[in-house]
């Protein structure tokens, strides 16, 4: 399976600013192109990446007052061995967190799903959170959690996920957020999803349902939107003035709704 992901930005900072990419594919197991180009006013700048806990990696990049253009693209052969569970993201990945408010949740998740084994509770909890929210672009504020999501009944891919993984957590199975590039994604976009810990391996749950599962390529993971975002600023105000996103692979393949999936 050959995937192309590629994503373009282009901002205006007002002034010294420093700026935190998240666009890079996490290092799968066949990396056949890898490029991150960044100028301000046409200049190349440089670029530091560096590696969170998570494995995320991130670019670091100072900029002073001007027009920041970032290019990004990667292509990926094949699919990466799955995400072993570990001992620590038990504990970390069971947490309430800034955007998953499982302990607020709980009594709903317990509610409805109370009884059910750890992996009919992915399959269950993904089809009650696509039954009860609507997909509806600009729905959200970006300060919204699980929650607020409930009671909205409607969002974008980042709420599903926060609400997934807060019912998860709530019914003691480890869950996290994962930004993906998504092949098959109509509008094409950055992509967020769940993952949950079922039988010591990461498995993916899109409550959306809008991109293939085994498509997917993971860019970032953590507790939530607070630690996958693609863009982080720090000093000056920087506004994002455009950004193209693209995902394509050369033989999209198709979702089976039962089977277990791990990012690769």
């Amino acid at each position: 399976m050959l995937r192309h992901s590629t994503a373009e930005m282009a901002l205006t900072a007002t002034g010294p600013a420093r700026l935190v990419l998240s666009v890079a594919v996490h290092a799968p197991a066949a990396m056949l192109d890898d490029r991150l180009e960044v100028t301000l006013d046409g200049r190349p700048l440089e670029v530091t990446e560096i590696v969170d806990p998570h494995g995320t990696r991130l670019h670091l990049l100072d900029v002073t007052e001007g027009q920041v253009r970032a290019h990004y693209r990667a292509a990926v052969d094949g699919r990466a061995e799955a995400l072993e569970v570990t001992a620590l993201d038990e504990v970390v990945y069971l947490r309430p967190s800034r955007y998953c408010e499982s302990d607020s949740l709980a009594p709903t998740a317990i509610r409805e799903f109370a009884g059910l084994t750890p992996t009919e509770l992915l399959f269950g909890v993904s089809s009650w959170v696509g039954e009860r929210l609507r997909y509806v672009p600009g729905s959200s504020a970006p300060t919204d959690g699980a929650v607020q999501t409930l009671l909205a009944g409607e969002g974008v891919c980042r709420d599903y996920a926060h609400l997934v993984v807060a019912l998860l957590r709530a019914l003691n199975v480890p869950a996290r957020l994962a930004s993906v590039y998504a092949p098959g994604l109509a509008p094409m976009d950055f992509h967020a999803v769940a993952e949950a810990a079922i039988d010591g391996r990461w498995c993916v749950v899109d409550a959306t349902t809008l991109a293939p599962r085994a498509s997917l390529v993971r860019i970032a993971t953590g507790r939530d939107a607070s630690d996958t975002a693609f863009l982080s600023v720090h000093g000056a105000v920087v506004t994002l003035d455009d950004l193209t996103v693209s995902a394509v692979v050369d033989d999209l393949p198709r979702e089976d709704l039962t089977e277990l999936v791990s990012l690769g």
